[in-house]
């Protein structure tokens, strides 16, 4: 086996980034949006062991809809990649370039045991430069076909090594071929062909046997005229080992996928669930389509499902002569390699098997697969084509006529699949450019044009992406995919009535139900969802609420581990005020998924609901535990622990605020939090610094500006308050407590009798029967020495009010002074101690320290997929800003003493009107 030289290296090394490095400056497209985006298994807070669990999609495998593709080997790559970049998009594209090399530079040297060393060069550089890698290597999502390739190759390359002196039997590299087998297999599921490729080589390669000699030997064993030769039986030993190991990994794979294949629909491939003979006329023909992808890779598409190629339905359709067209070829080249020997017909049997047997599991040949064409798996079996056509140009350059000849067309050829492959590494930029490149390709593949809306769509520009999606319907009408996101887009476009009548339309395509027959197995997972989106649309109508809720019910009863349909119908019900059933969806969703951290955190709210805060505070917990960044987990479980009232929470309710504001800065709900825990901690500074944080995020945060008001007033910096105040009233003029705040700093500290007055008439403006704002108004007016207007006002106060007994005291003390002021009328002197009444002032009744907190609880919808604009959906549950009636201990105990400051200013007032 010739070595690679460090040239060889060096030069295929070149050649590679030349031709891809554009694709560092391409995003997350297509199917990298659910592999990588989407997929919690790249996180650091998954479990490891969910790597092993789940498909390559992070869907548990023993899920229905999982896609069934193991390949936690390439999943675990993403995550490595995610530990040092997290999403930053450029470092797993070159990763993948690497990879690519690595796989070129293998190939090479493989190429180098059937053909000569520049053959071979040649063969290796046509493979790096051809186009039709793009998908596979520029496709975040193609590196399982580079890692399986890579130990696809090793393994081949071991077992090379397995021959020793004398044809005996060297163990080491057999079982280092099997363990590399079994590490290609969980990088992508293809990479256990290569034991066919081994049986092959060890057979007709390192035997040297052709098929006319093993067939004369069978028959000459079979007449009982002759026995097994030795080398044989070695032979025999060494392929029954490689056929168990496969058999061994074949029944592993079984037992992961638990028995069960990828539900797939005719949107996916039209052709595996059509009626004989199109179904076996179309199968063939798209194996001409493949070949011809290799040999002229000029119109590449990202995706040729659905209405791409149309089926193949008669005989008579001309189509057919490209299907007679390659099998005779690849007939020719079969035969000419089993039956002649000769390094040349090895060479064409070693590419042969290159090209057939790794494309196997994607022919339809033993199971229907997801799509109809797929440029990416066709990265193995474009090794064997690469050997193909550096050996057909060797024979021809041996020949003098034809050798200029044949360096021109190389040399076009290598040049025009470079030039073809740096243009093409732009279509996937983005998801536009990629599926607009696609689209002019083919027009009649409605996925496409969904695509395309999905891109438009994601950057919010609704309108364009509707005449997309709109499309999609026409060139496929039954297509109910297409039919949800042009309702979809209405709603968006808040057209509801509109969007009800797409889902409608999308609901009526579904598959009905058929006694007997499992209904998941006749549906896509995420067509389902058309239910899901209909009940949101609806229940927007409060009297449309239980026909959401059947909706909802619909769905479950169609596939019962619908874990979205639990968790949308979960919050229906705690919006129809059923916290208790909401309680049964959520526990029946986590009962499917109990790693979802989102599920946690909405069970928490139920218990919210429930007035159950112990267990509420458990379910954030949880939801922490899962995800140490939960945002809402952290905000909400801080205002729980901050509402209990217990000072020993309030460190970790702190801590908690603290990483919700490092991970959401712009919000100033989590500083104005920060605040109110300050300000029951009587950290004043440290109170007044997050509350201005607060006010400069959100202008006129309503809690933020009246409870800075508010600490001003109980530092002593009454005239501080006064600004906050007015620009509070600015934004909120009917702000009933910054009115009586405002009221009680003019009256106490600005002297502003006219100015208290008038806050305290705007209050019983809006509300004649606020009794502290009546009140307060009482002693303007006896400030004003207008006793008998402050008796009616007394008197009126306490009809609204007649068991507070400070009203009744103060009534008593005007009527006293009434009383005495008559009786002055009468006689020439005034009595002891008037004169001082007018100084001393009847004290407001204390101004209740309400504090505001603006809390939103999130119940949180944790599904994603395609037809949901591949993101996550949310629906909130808004608590507005509302004061909070609930009191800490140490709020209480301010009171209490302001109160007693009041009674004793009483008692005071009182010995002055009795002339004490």
């Amino acid at each position: 086996m010739a070595d690679v030289s460090l040239k060889e290296i060096a030069l295929i090394i070149g050649v590679v980034a030349a031709c891809y490095w554009n694709s560092l400056f391409c995003g997350f497209v297509f199917d990298d949006v659910s592999a990588i985006l989407d997929n919690k298994d790249l996180h650091p807070s998954t479990p490891l062991k969910n790597l092993f669990q789940n498909d390559f999609w992070g869907t548990p495998m023993s899920e229905e809809r999982s896609h069934k593709s193991y390949r936690p080997l390439t999943v675990l790559t993403f995550r490595l990649n995610y530990l040092f970049s997290e999403l930053n998009a450029v470092s797993y594209h070159l990763l993948n370039v690497v990879f690519h090399a690595v796989v070129c530079i293998i190939f090479l040297k493989v190429c180098k045991l059937f053909l000569d060393s520049k053959s071979s060069v040649i063969a290796s550089l046509l493979f790096a430069v051809h186009p039709i890698h793009t998908e596979a290597v520029t496709g975040v999502v193609g590196r399982a076909e580079l890692l399986s390739s890579i130990f696809f190759l090793a393994a081949f390359l071991s077992y090379t090594k397995s021959k020793g002196p004398d044809n005996t039997i060297v163990w080491t590299p057999i079982a280092v071929t099997v363990f590399l087998v079994a590490v290609a297999t969980l990088c992508k599921e293809q990479g256990i062909t290569v034991v066919g490729i081994c049986c092959v080589y060890e057979v007709f390669i390192a035997q040297g046997y052709t098929l006319p000699v093993l067939l004369d030997m069978a028959i000459q064993i079979l007449r009982g005229k002759g026995s097994i030769p030795y080398c044989m039986l070695q032979t025999l030993l060494k392929l029954i080992v490689l056929m168990f190991s496969t058999l061994l990994l074949v029944v592993v794979r079984v037992q992961v996928i638990q028995s069960q294949l990828p539900v797939f629909t005719r949107f996916d491939n039209p052709a595996a669930v059509s009626p004989s003979p199109a179904r076996q006329l179309t199968f063939n023909y798209l194996l001409s389509v493949n070949a011809w992808l290799l040999l002229n890779p000029s119109e590449l598409c990202c995706d040729w499902t659905m209405g791409t190629i149309p089926l193949v339905e008669s005989l008579l359709d001309i189509r057919n002569i490209a299907t007679i067209t390659f099998f005779c070829f690849l007939g020719s080249l079969i035969v000419f390699s089993l039956r002649y020997p000769g390094d040349s017909s090895k060479t064409v049997l070693m590419a042969l098997c290159l090209i057939v047997l790794p494309f196997i599991p994607a022919s339809n040949l033993f199971f229907p697969v997801g799509f109809v064409v797929a440029e990416r798996v066709l990265y193995v079996p474009s090794m064997g084509f690469c050997i193909l056509v550096a050996h057909g140009w060797k024979r021809l350059s041996n020949k003098s006529v034809l050798r200029k000849l044949s360096w021109v067309c190389l040399s076009v050829v290598l040049f025009t699949h470079a030039l073809k492959t740096l243009h093409r590494n732009w279509d996937w930029e983005s998801e536009y450019t990629l599926f607009m490149s696609a689209l002019k390709v083919n027009k009649n593949n409605a996925k496409l044009w969904n695509n395309v809306g999905h891109a438009l769509e994601n950057e919010k520009n609704f309108e364009r992406a509707l005449r997309f999606f709109i499309q999609a319907t026409q060139v496929q009408p039954d297509d109910i995919g297409a039919h949800m996101n042009v309702g979809r887009t209405y709603k968006n476009l808040n057209k509801t009535k509109e969007a009800e009548e797409s889902y409608m339309i999308a609901k009526s395509l579904m598959p009905q139900i058929i006694p007997g027959k499992k209904y998941a197995a006749r549906v896509a997972p995420n067509h389902l969802n058309v239910y899901i989106n209909l009940a949101n649309l609806i229940r927007a109508n409060e009297s449309r609420l239980e026909e959401a809720d059947q909706l909802y019910r619909q769905a479950i009863s169609m596939r019962p581990d619908f874990k979205q349909a639990y968790i949308s119908r979960g919050e229906l019900l705690l919006k129809m005020n059923k916290p208790l059933k909401a309680k049964e969806a959520y526990l029946r969703a986590l009962e499917l998924d109990r790693t979802n951290a989102d599920l946690w955190y909405n069970l928490a709210i139920v218990y919210i609901e429930l007035k159950d805060p112990t267990e509420a505070l458990k379910n954030f917990n949880q939801a922490l535990e899962l995800n140490a960044k939960h945002k809402l987990a952290l905000f909400n479980s801080a205002l729980l622990m901050q509402e209990s009232g217990d000072p020993r929470v309030r460190p970790e309710a702190k801590k908690r605020l603290l990483s919700y504001v490092k991970e959401e800065p712009q919000d100033a709900n989590g500083y104005f939090n920060l605040g109110m825990l300050a300000m029951d901690d009587k950290r004043d500074a440290e109170a007044e610094s997050w509350m201005k944080k607060a006010i400069g995020l959100q202008v006129g945060f309503r809690s933020a500006l009246f409870n800075l008001a508010l600490l001003y007033s109980q530092t002593s910096k009454e005239l501080m308050a006064l600004p906050v105040l007015e620009e509070l009233l600015r934004y909120y003029p009917d702000h009933t407590k910054g009115l009586i705040l405002k009221g009680d700093i003019l009256m106490n500290q600005k002297k502003d009798i006219s100015g208290a007055k008038k806050c305290f008439e705007k209050i019983l403006e809006m509300d004649p029967n606020n009794v502290q704002g009546k009140h307060n108004l009482c002693v303007v007016y006896f400030e004003e020495r207008d006793l008998i207007k402050a008796e009616k006002c007394l008197v009126e106060t306490l009809a609204l009010a007649p068991h507070e007994e400070y009203i009744q005291r103060h009534l008593n003390i005007v009527r006293s002074k009434i009383s005495l002021l008559s009786a002055a009328e009468h006689s020439a002197f005034p009595p002891v101690g008037t004169a001082a009444v007018g100084k001393k002032k009847i004290p407001f009744e204390n101004l209740k320290e309400v504090k505001h907190e603006q809390k939103t609880t999130q119940t949180l919808n944790s599904n994603t997929n395609k037809e949901q604009s591949n993101s996550k959906k949310r629906t909130e549950k808004n608590y507005t800003d509302k004061e909070t009636k609930k009191k800490s201990t140490k709020e209480i105990k301010d009171i209490e003493k302001k109160r007693v400051a009041a009674l004793k200013r009483l008692e005071e007032i009182e010995r002055i009107l009795n002339g004490e």
